[in-house]
């Protein structure tokens, strides 16, 4: 275990990071689609021992669906593990289309291979249907899918026992709406990149807004919180009258912080995973050759709760320079 880490964790174009600990000891990461080393993967996943030190696995979703075999967009998995089969949840573009859709494939160990069901959970208008992330209520045993974005608000809904279709009966709910405006410094008015923990009583739902990439990237975590997993949820900036709800922002160091997971280490604390760009290496060579497209790593800091809220336990923005690190068994 290292007594110390800095950031970033992962030092490549890891964007919208999921991380979970799986039977095997292991923490295993999970990133959007890039391109590293001259080839596409699909669906990143790298595993670690103590969150510090990571290794890239290979990809982990080798077959593209049929239903989206020619796209190059494969965003922002979340993986989750039931009755030891591992559930990925996905965004992806379909052959032909400008509608993104809610996707799942499984496998039977957390490094894949994945396998997707052959058919879209859900497709919609735009990219409305992105960044899916499940969480299972001890509250009322059910197994909920949290998702949404493109100037939308952010939605849950029941999933069915399978987990890899709706619950029959159920219906959305939209739990935090977007603040539209003009500004483009204004962080709520897009919202994504959903991820529920329960706490102290209260359901926490961490989100990302505004813009995640470019060279006009603005983007944050916010949070807002409730006493049920599917609300109502009353945001930050509700209960304090602020103006805003971020917890985590911008600095010198690091660009545009944001999309975040939770995972906990084996002392109980919890841990903040995101990506955010470095202004020292902003772009890459991205898979539609466009250079400039943002380079977005993996970075990891310390979260706490304080009067009912969680926060960053340093400071709102990430940090540099070296941090205690995580306990590992």
């Amino acid at each position: 275990m290292s007594a110390t880490y800095q950031n970033p964790i992962l030092d490549e174009d890891f964007p919208d990071p999921t991380i979970i600990r799986a039977a095997d000891g292991y923490y295993y990461a999970y990133g959007t689609q890039t391109k590293y080393q001259g080839r596409i993967i699909n669906l990143q996943v790298a595993r670690s021992r103590d969150l510090v030190q990571w290794e890239l696995l290979p990809d982990a979703l080798p077959q593209k669906p049929q239903w989206a075999s020619a796209t190059q967009k494969i965003w922002a998995p979340h993986v989750t593990e039931h009755a030891g089969r591992y559930y990925l949840y996905y965004s992806a573009l379909p052959n032909g289309t400008d509608t993104y859709c809610l996707a799942v494939a499984t496998a039977e160990t957390p490094a894949g291979p994945f396998t997707d069901i052959g058919q879209p959970l859900q497709c919609g208008p735009g990219f409305l249907n992105i960044d899916p992330m499940v969480f299972d209520d001890p509250a009322t045993g059910k197994c909920l899918l949290y998702w949404g974005s493109g100037f939308g608000p952010l939605l849950v809904r029941e999933l069915a026992p399978d987990r890899i279709s709706f619950a029959e009966g159920s219906q959305v709910k939209e739990l935090v709406q977007p603040v539209p405006d003009d500004d483009p410094a204004n962080y709520q008015r897009l919202l994504e990149g959903s991820w529920v923990v329960l706490r102290e009583g209260w359901y926490f739902l961490f989100y990302s807004g505004n813009n995640c990439c470019g060279d006009d990237a603005h983007y944050g975590v916010m949070v807002a919180r409730s006493r049920h997993a599917t609300g109502p949820f009353e945001t930050l900036s509700q209960a304090t009258r602020q103006g805003h709800s971020i917890i985590l922002e911008t600095n010198q160091h690091w660009r545009a912080p944001g999309h975040n997971s939770i995972v906990t280490d084996a002392a109980g604390q919890d841990w903040l995973a995101y990506h955010a760009i470095d202004p020292q290496q902003p772009t890459f060579d991205a898979i539609d050759d466009a250079q400039g497209y943002s380079r977005r790593v993996m970075l990891l800091d310390r979260i706490e709760y304080h009067q009912g809220w969680p926060r960053m336990a340093n400071a709102a923005a990430p940090s540099r320079t070296p941090q205690p690190a995580p306990v590992a068994e």
